[in-house]
């Protein structure tokens, strides 16, 4: 199992580039940049593969609405070509509060756009004339839209490589089932490894029995918050999943549509998800944190001793998830994931 770090949109982009050499060499195989509505993932990455040298860099993830296809395209080729082919492309579809209510632009066909960016992705890395009809993108604009001028093009320079990974931050059923089909990797959130085989079971089967052989098993990302032995790190690390958990099931969306509270209800924390979101939406955060379940905490996090993480350890790897994806470490973070690395490696 490969061990990465999600870095957070709030971090200091400067401080994390810093650091990240030190993780490199404490066994970090690999660093997911994200973004919301924050400081940009593209930039903090070309500055990553600048500043290491074996580090794997992806993005996790970019939404699908704010750049068009094509361009999330030459991102990537670019990327991978500074980094000596240590890229990937980790795709999403986000939501509507973000994509409309800070990008301006309409969020429809959510996993038809994703699919449709997947597709034309691999189309311009293989250097092919960029023509593709799909459910939520056509390219060029047909001739009743626009000025009429769209012409085919390709990319003018040659990627390192023609299939640079692409993972898809996928939780619904339909959109789990196309990632199965056709991406490279899969990074669901807060991931439950005792529920995952009811919760997503059917439609990773139903994905995978289309999935092209070419494209090789699905890497599996999953994870969540690190923290082993320090009495201090454990508690700081149980109060920021509380905030994290609470801040996704009970305030990232809206109340008719949030993606989060909807997995957690999935998971059968259904009158607790109710709750979270109804003491954050009426703006009683340190009580929507403290409602957050104690077993969903622990379930969905390497947090103890390092008997309880070595056991959280092998509950992911008899899931399935082939990524661990450490989404905060508290404490000492070189000393923390090197210590982590011998727990996976034992």
């Amino acid at each position: 199992m490969k061990l990465s770090l999600l870095a957070s949109y709030a971090d200091d982009p400067a401080a994390l580039v810093r650091g990240l050499p030190s993780l490199e060499a404490a066994g970090l195989d690999m660093v997911w940049l994200s973004e919301a509505y924050s400081f940009d993932a593209v930039s903090v990455a070309g500055a990553v593969v600048q500043a290491t040298s074996r580090l794997e860099v992806g993005t996790g993830i970019l939404n699908v609405y704010s750049r068009t296809p094509a361009l999330l395209a030459m991102t990537a080729a670019t990327l991978d070509h500074l980094s000596g082919g240590r890229f990937t492309l980790g795709l999403g579809a986000s939501g509507p509060q973000v994509i409309e209510g800070f990008h301006g632009v309409e969020y429809l066909h959510p996993a038809e756009r994703v699919i449709d960016t997947i597709r034309i992705c691999r189309t311009v890395w293989a250097r092919e004339p960029l023509e593709y009809q799909g459910k939520a993108v056509t390219v060029p604009l047909p001739p009743d839209r626009g000025t009429g001028q769209g012409k085919a093009l390709k990319l003018v320079n040659h990627p390192l490589r023609e299939r640079i990974p692409i993972v898809w931050a996928s939780m619904r059923p339909r959109a789990v089932r196309a990632t199965a089909e056709l991406a490279d990797g899969w990074m669901p959130i807060f991931y439950l490894p005792e529920r995952a085989a009811e919760v997503y079971g059917p439609a990773l089967a139903e994905g995978s029995a289309r999935r092209p052989a070419d494209l090789g098993p699905l890497d599996v990302i999953a994870g969540g918050a690190v923290a082993v032995d320090d009495p201090a790190a454990i508690a700081g690390a149980v109060a920021g999943a509380r905030a994290q958990l609470a801040l996704y099931v009970g305030g990232m969306g809206s109340r008719t549509t949030n993606f989060y509270n909807d997995l957690v209800r999935r998971y059968g924390f259904e009158a607790e998800a109710e709750r979270i979101q109804e003491l954050y939406l009426a703006g009683r955060k340190r009580e929507a944190a403290e409602a957050v379940p104690e077993e969903l905490v622990q379930a969905t996090n390497l947090i103890g001793s390092s008997g309880d993480v070595r056991g959280r350890i092998e509950a992911y790897r008899a899931a399935g998830v082939t990524t661990f994806c450490a989404s905060g470490v508290s404490g000492d973070p070189v000393g923390t994931l090197a210590t982590l690395r011998k727990l996976f490696d034992a």
